[in-house]
């Protein structure tokens, strides 16, 4: 009552605001208490601990993995290869075949390709297919005697450019030819994924030799990879076999993704779209960034490629390992907010290599992965050449599942946006109606997104702001159809003929397949972005809600 009288004075008379102090004062006497008590629940309206929506029947429940989104991506090799062991995995949960051109030869890969292919067929999906280049390496040398040689703390050692040199535990063949003009007195060299640590001494140039100081006893074999953390490497991106692997391998193979070994800066990107030509002009090109350099040019790298693989094990040896998480974190993060889908790789789920369940520590750095904003996570040797390859990507996706329903949608769409606007000031046309379409979706309950896309950028779009529930793109591209069900969070995808003419009747197919199989009942909304102008690259300009 007393403020309804205030507010009267002020209306009607302004100039009365000095008379009807007494009554502000009174006023504010008045209802003190209550104000106290509006501002105490007002501070505690703001960021709270995460994991407030996490459950205790959350924990116990049986994991739904039908509902899960980030996409696993497996390495081929003799412990999976085989068509039955292709189909366990495709059933586990294999979205991408990585084919490792670090091993192998052509025909041997076009073997597995095939088989591949088969397994995909009869399980009826649609699988991707990754070349990963084998990109330039330092190694270490042959050994005039023995596979092994024994190195003492202490000692010292001298290492070769001369590769043609077989070495022994006093001096030891370097691939790199720069490497004595390179390196400085005082950095480190690391052999062996760092189970050997040398520390420069001295450099000669006119001779090509580094000595250095053995700094941990360490026995190791011939053609070790090496690594000089903090030093730009004069090496190309791409070698020679790089180059014939995607001409004469991967664009005749229609492969749908090349993950780019150690991609230092945006040029490198440019050199691969180059090398693809007209032919392979829809592969999709993953950097993967291995080193401090191309943390260094991380941004402009960003700025031209397709995706990202935060690809650790390298990048552990080029920067400490306990900035790895920070960096897979901003990697993540930037990726994220630049609608770039990413990668996460590298001893996973490692020990299961050998043993049938993974640590709660690699369980932890899947989940982390995931909750970082991750859109895919990879598995190496545990699928290539580990005993225990079907449950590793059974647990992979389980962990996933989990890890993706202790997430908020909305607040992670609110992130999304914000994140993006102030890094960017504003959303381009299609792009703002793949927000207002996710959007849409949480405000309504949607239970589904279909997005009609002849490139497969505005599902990329879309898949950016994190639905949360279920992307289907129709696409007349059996190549966009891979790639979106390979690695965009929560995609699937279905191919038509033609997206002109079959579009209106893929949508209505689709959401009667839902109800057909219960994941949707009649009157329940699905939301559907589309052009005005089907099948026209870059026309996305509608937003509708469809019911079922």
């Amino acid at each position: 009552r007393l403020f309804n009288q205030a507010c009267c004075c002020l209306l009607l008379e302004p100039k009365t605001c000095n008379h009807i102090s007494p009554l502000i004062s009174k006023l504010t006497d008045t209802m003190a208490p209550e104000l106290k008590k509006m501002s105490s629940q007002l501070n505690a309206v703001g960021p709270e601990l995460r994991g407030g929506n996490i459950t205790l029947d959350q924990i116990l429940a049986k994991t739904d993995t039908s509902t899960r989104q980030t996409k696993i991506v497996c390495t081929l090799g003799p412990a999976c290869w085989e068509v039955p062991q292709l189909e366990e995995l495709i059933d586990a949960g294999l979205a991408v075949a990585r084919f490792n051109f670090s091993h192998g030869d052509h025909e041997g890969h076009k073997a597995c390709l095939d088989r591949l292919r088969q397994a995909a067929k009869n399980k009826n999906k649609e699988i991707a297919v990754m070349l990963d280049t084998k990109g330039p390496e330092i190694r270490s040398g042959f050994f005039a005697e023995g596979k092994k040689i024994t190195l003492v703390k202490g000692e010292t050692i001298t290492l070769t450019s001369d590769y043609s040199f077989k070495g022994d535990s006093k001096k030891l063949a370097c691939s790199y030819p720069a490497l004595a003009k390179s390196v400085t007195p005082g950095q480190q060299v690391l052999v062996a994924d760092g189970s050997l640590v040398l520390t420069v001494l001295t450099t000669d140039e006119s001779n090509g030799e580094v000595t250095c100081r053995i700094e941990n006893n360490a026995s190791i074999g011939e053609r070790k990879n090496m690594n000089l953390p903090g030093v730009i490497v004069d090496l190309p991106t791409l070698t020679e076999k790089d180059i014939s692997d995607i001409t004469e391998w991967g664009v005749p193979n229609d492969i749908d993704f090349i993950a780019a070994s150690f991609v230092r800066k945006a040029s490198d990107v440019l050199k691969i779209r180059e090398i693809l030509g007209e032919k392979g002009k829809g592969v999709k090109i993953i950097c993967k960034i291995e080193n401090q350099e191309g943390m260094e040019n991380y941004d402009e790298i960003l700025g031209v490629t397709d995706g990202i693989m935060v690809a650790r094990g390298d990048l552990g040896m080029e920067i400490p390992p306990e900035k790895v998480f920070l960096a897979q974190k901003l990697m993540i993060r930037r990726a994220n907010i630049a609608g770039k889908p990413v990668v996460t790789a590298t001893q996973m789920l490692e020990s299961m290599i050998n043993n049938p369940r993974p640590t709660r520590a690699e369980c932890s750095d899947v989940a982390n992965a995931v909750l970082d904003g991750t859109d895919c996570v990879m598995l190496s040797g545990e699928t290539a050449n580990g005993e225990h390859p079907t449950a590793a990507v059974t647990i992979m996706s389980q962990t996933c599942t989990e890890a993706e329903g202790a997430q908020t949608t909305n607040l992670l769409y609110q992130a999304t946006r914000n994140s993006a606007l102030a890094e960017f000031g504003n959303l381009s046309t299609s792009e703002s109606i793949a927000s207002s379409a996710v959007k849409t979706s949480i405000d309504v309950h949607a239970k589904a997104i279909i997005v009609c896309s002849e490139t497969g950028t505005t599902a990329t779009q879309v898949a950016k702001f994190r639905p949360g529930k279920p992307i289907v793109v129709i696409t007349a591209s059996g190549q966009v159809a891979r790639q979106c069900n390979g690695y965009l969070r929560g995609a699937s995808a279905v191919i038509v003929d033609n997206l002109a003419n079959d579009m209106e009747g893929a949508v209505t197919s689709i959401i009667d397949g839902f109800k057909k199989s219960g994941f949707a009942s009649a009157g329940d909304a699905v939301v559907v972005v589309s052009g005005t102008v089907a099948a026209q690259p870059g026309a996305t300009n509608l937003m509708r809600v469809q019911y079922a």
